[in-house]
């Protein structure tokens, strides 16, 4: 038994440790809790200086870029809604016979995700039934604003561009301001 240490108490309470050489090291109970306590604050001061270093170095949110591109205009029959950035971007972009336009595909009444009914020519949302016409504006259901169209440009390398930073309410007259539509012809 080369390393052996027994520990046991004695009748004051105190904790009696002997270690093998005959040596004996006597701990009351007020010695144990007073380290006992000595380590919880340093632990505490520890755990506090970990959380101030953290709070020094925040938390990024990393969102991903508002403008993307859509691709050639010749990518989009004339007449039609697109709903190929729906899921990804949540976007629309409607070709007209005068040009391009992109709505934002958030209903303006609780923020759903409407959609098109091509049969029907108009977007309905899913969640409380709010109707917009191929425009954007509302007709039908609670919405109480129209659609709101989002900047579309063209790129240099010809595609179309996209930027849902920037966007246009038609309530406030925004819909004809440059950006809201592209003309273009195709």
């Amino acid at each position: 038994m080369a390393d052996e240490v027994v520990a046991k108490g004695d009748q004051a309470g105190r904790l009696i440790i002997e270690a093998e050489e005959g040596e004996a090291t006597i701990w009351s109970r007020r010695d144990f809790f007073s380290l006992a306590g000595w380590a919880g604050i340093l632990a505490a001061l520890g755990v506090g200086s970990l959380a101030f270093a953290r709070f020094m170095f925040p938390r990024v949110l990393f969102e991903p870029s508002p403008i993307f591109k859509a691709g050639l205009p010749e990518e989009y029959p004339v007449g039609t809604v697109s709903e190929r950035w729906k899921q990804e971007q949540r976007v629309w972009i409607v070709h007209d016979p005068d040009g391009f336009y992109a709505l934002l595909a958030i209903c303006t009444h609780l923020g759903c995700t409407p959609n098109w009914l091509n049969a029907e020519n108009k977007f309905k949302c899913p969640c409380h039934g709010s109707g917009f016409r191929r425009t954007g504006t509302n007709f039908e259901g609670p919405a109480p604003r129209p659609l709101e169209r989002i900047k579309i440009a063209l790129a240099d390398d010809g595609q179309l561009l996209i930027d849902k930073s920037v966007q246009f309410r038609y309530e406030r007259g925004e819909w004809t301001k440059p950006g809201a539509f592209l003309k273009l012809k195709v």
